[in-house]
């Protein structure tokens, strides 16, 4: 009888240990957690604000790759201000393990470079786990065209991993709920505007392509990007094939040492520029890169950009 019974308790303790593990796809990978991450970094000031949303600041040791481009609002502030930033741009392996991390929460370009010191591989025999921006995968595998699907995946996901799986279902389902709701008012319009997003760069333009989130963006709103053959996430173009395509609106990511009006500016005095649509009309409209990147504040990206076309 006490053989049944100890056995009868290893099976029940194998079968919750097994019912404990979950495991998530990663760009190409499949990734099992044991446990939920007590010690998480997340790279990025849309990837943070995933993790917040989700009410995870208490698992997390700090983030990274914030304060060396961006600064953060007063929303990113109050979230984050029990948490170090622990690298000011791309963190490195040191830091991560020196942090006694368990997981880091990252993307291709997004904290991670192909090829370079901090990826799954690298970080694996430290015991730290990693999930990829869905985003990104593009970098390293054949995915789909970006849709808001990657940023309500990325959500689930993380919900998945840390055990908060009804919290991530609520929010996608609101953030779905809110787009059809918006969508509606935007049935019937005419043929959407072209657009070009300006992220950075004079001599030569660094923009959205294919697989970045600001085409899923703008698609949402009623456009269309230029640059919607470009087949990668964010490149660098030539203002040729800008002056060729005859944007327009001009999309503008706010981030870094030159400011949005400085963008502009340059655009609406440049002599090269004078017969682009969107420098004749100055239709300019400016994304927050926490808005045009992957994350909670897509939604209201969608919004603003529908605002700007359609002149709501």
């Amino acid at each position: 009888m006490k053989n049944i019974i100890i056995i009868s308790f290893f099976s029940f303790l194998c079968a919750s240990l097994l019912l404990a593990e979950t495991t998530v796809q990663s760009c190409n990978r499949s990734v099992t957690f044991e446990t939920p991450p007590e010690r998480a970094i997340s790279n990025d000031v849309n990837l943070t604000e995933m993790m917040l949303v989700l009410g995870l600041a208490d698992r997390m040791v700090g983030y990274t790759g914030i304060s060396g481009w961006k600064t953060l609002d007063a929303e990113m502030r109050s979230g984050v201000k029990e948490l170090p930033e622990l690298s000011a741009k791309y963190p490195t392996k040191e830091v991560l393990v020196g942090a006694d991390a368990d997981f880091f929460f990252a993307g291709w370009n997004y904290g991670m470079k192909v090829g370079g010191e901090v990826t799954p591989e690298t970080l694996s025999p430290f015991g730290i786990k990693v999930y990829e921006l869905t985003e990104s995968c593009s970098h390293i595998m054949d995915k789909d065209k970006a849709g808001l699907k990657d940023m309500y995946a990325d959500i689930l996901n993380l919900g998945t991993i840390f055990g908060v799986e009804g919290r991530a279902e609520t929010l996608v389902a609101g953030y779905k709920s809110e787009l059809n709701d918006f969508n509606t008012k935007l049935e019937n319009i005419e043929e959407g505007p072209r657009v070009f997003v300006y992220d950075s760069g004079n001599d030569a333009p660094f923009t959205a392509g294919r697989y970045a989130m600001p085409t899923a963006l703008i698609e949402a709103a009623g456009g269309q990007n230029i640059m919607d053959d470009f087949n990668k996430s964010w490149g660098t173009v030539t203002w040729e094939e800008v002056v060729e395509r005859d944007p327009q609106v001009v999309v503008i990511i706010n981030y870094g040492d030159v400011t949005a009006e400085q963008k502009r500016d340059f655009m609406m005095s440049n002599p090269a520029f004078k017969n682009i649509s969107a420098v004749e009309n100055d239709r300019f409209v400016t994304l927050e890169y926490v808005e045009a990147t992957p994350g909670p504040r897509n939604i209201k990206a969608v919004k603003k950009l529908a605002d700007a076309f359609w002149n709501r």
